[in-house]
């Protein structure tokens, strides 16, 4: 069976990488006698929708294009930041006849060729329940936010702080591989939804 796998972290710093999630894939599609085809690395705030997830979207595309059976997933959160979102990735799937399987939680869309049913609501209640966390998280935090300005704590970035190279490769490197591809630098803009500015100086800093 051939598969890919789609791994995300939220944040580009080095306490976050996709290192951990791709490991533990492969190592259930070896287990599993599976061939993994691709691999897909994302960097995007998981309050981005599933629109705005570039990565996500051609893995899909290309699992459609290139008849993958299967795309592995380290978590269920991985495939969708709203209910909604999830729903329209799983019918995606089922309607293309790409099976998906959820490793923490242990599940898997097709059972012998067909949408098992109640995973599929399964799915989506877990779905519904990780929405409403994040929705409860949100809040929280907007509450220390406000808590905070109040008491006049200062937020945001400290004045004069600067990323490090090793956080600019890791947040630009789609941008750096589709440079080296020979992408055009508009095209490269587009693609990855960044000015053209931010693709002109990665390219001067990273020399591609």
């Amino acid at each position: 069976m051939n598969c890919y796998i789609y791994a995300r972290v939220s944040s580009i710093g080095d306490r976050q990488n996709t290192e951990r999630q791709i490991k533990n894939l492969n190592e259930l599609a070896s287990s599993r006698g599976y061939e993994v085809k691709g691999i897909y690395e994302e960097h995007i705030s998981g309050a981005k929708t599933n629109k705005e997830r570039k990565v996500l979207t051609e893995c899909l595309t290309d699992a459609k294009e290139n008849r993958i059976d299967l795309i592995l997933f380290s978590e269920l959160s991985r495939c969708g930041r709203a209910i909604w979102e999830v729903l329209e990735t799983i019918k995606f799937c089922a309607d293309n006849g790409i099976n998906l399987h959820f490793q923490k939680e242990g599940l898997t869309l097709f059972r012998d060729g067909r949408v098992d049913s109640i995973m599929a609501i399964y799915i989506s209640c877990l779905g519904f329940c990780a929405e409403k966390e994040r929705e409860n998280i949100y809040f929280r935090l907007s509450q220390g936010r406000e808590l905070a300005k109040q008491k006049g704590v200062k937020m945001g970035r400290k004045v004069g702080s600067t990323k490090s190279r090793e956080q600019k490769e890791l947040e630009y490197a789609r941008v750096i591989k589709l440079l080296r591809r020979g992408e055009s630098m508009r095209n490269v803009a587009k693609i990855c939804d960044v000015s053209l500015s931010s693709v002109q100086r990665v390219k001067k800093e990273f020399d591609v």
